[in-house]
């Protein structure tokens, strides 16, 4: 079957550009004024994974930009109309490319050809060196000092809301050629790549309708997440959950709410799947599909924003 590789980029609208820039750029994220619109990097990486817009009422998820290799392109397409999705316009603001269908909850979907954005292996892993002090156990801390800012190093993966998770899984599955990583019910699934990607590329959860829970980014060590959370509270945005660690993927958190309610999450350690791999897929206790240590779940933690007032 084939398979999308990657999310090549999201967008969003929120109600003010200058919150926007605001809470990316104190995340860590390059964050820069294209036209009516914010484009989001990271740092060193040319890839622009993401657009935020202006002027809506709250934030929307806008559209997501799927990319697929060129020689699997019109086999995706067929798949998906298979699964009864229909093509559509693309939104005003979007790029032309590929095709465009929309999501059994009517999110637009652009699938068009892309080079590979998610990662082709594992997230690099920095250990503190010993300070050079004759011991090989003293030192290992990095110095409070010298904390550098916090800067992501690639974009892993979206949280989509979505009105029928195995609806969606379907969707995402027989039509654009995800597979399934784990899930919990129909309350909420992982899915990654067969091209290879973290434990997931897109997450389902169940709600009320669309929207997007989060981004989620890669940082490259345990104490990124710790000192990211601080960056984030230093900056005036203390409100998250986290640090803790996950049991589906495995990896460390820390969650920063947003200026909207959603979250953008500092991201260590996620399980990756190589290409071609078959990772055996389990249904999983509820009380596996959020964390196995760390605070208490924030009351508002899957409050749908866009749909929920």
């Amino acid at each position: 079957m084939a398979s999308i590789h990657s999310v090549d980029e999201f967008a969003i609208g929120v109600p003010d550009l200058m919150d926007a820039e605001r809470f990316y750029g104190a995340f860590g994220l390059q964050v820069r004024r294209e036209g009516d619109a914010l484009g989001l990097y990271t740092v060193g990486h040319p890839h622009r994974w993401g657009r935020v817009y202006g002027g809506l009422p709250c934030k929307k998820l806008m559209w997501l930009t799927l990319g697929a290799y060129e020689e699997e392109l019109a086999e995706i397409r067929r798949q998906v109309k298979s699964v009864g999705a229909s093509e559509s316009v693309p939104p005003p603001q979007a790029d032309a490319g590929g095709f465009w269908i929309r999501s059994p909850d009517g999110v637009p979907m652009q699938v068009r050809p892309a080079q590979k954005c998610s990662p082709s292996s594992p997230a690099p892993r920095e250990f503190t060196p010993a300070a050079g002090m004759g011991h090989a156990l003293v030192g290992r801390s990095p110095a409070r000092s010298k904390v550098q800012k916090v800067n992501p190093l690639y974009l892993s993966h979206l949280l989509l809301f979505t009105a029928d998770v195995d609806q969606a899984m379907d969707f995402f599955c027989s039509g654009l050629g995800l597979r399934l990583s784990d899930r919990s019910g129909s309350s909420i699934a992982f899915l990654h790549s067969p091209h290879g990607s973290d434990h997931h590329l897109i997450a389902l959860a169940k709600s009320s309708g669309p929207g997007l829970h989060h981004t989620s980014w890669c940082v490259p060590s345990i104490d990124a997440v710790g000192l990211g959370m601080e960056q984030m509270s230093d900056a005036g945005y203390g409100e998250g959950w986290g640090v803790g660690r996950h049991v589906l993927g495995s990896n460390y958190f820390r969650y920063v709410k947003d200026p909207w309610g959603s979250f953008a999450e500092y991201s260590y350690d996620i399980d990756y799947i190589p290409a071609g791999a078959q990772w055996p897929a389990a249904d999983h206790p509820g009380a596996d599909s959020l964390y196995v240590w760390g605070p208490a779940v924030p009351a508002d933690f899957i409050r749908n924003t866009e749909i929920e007032v």
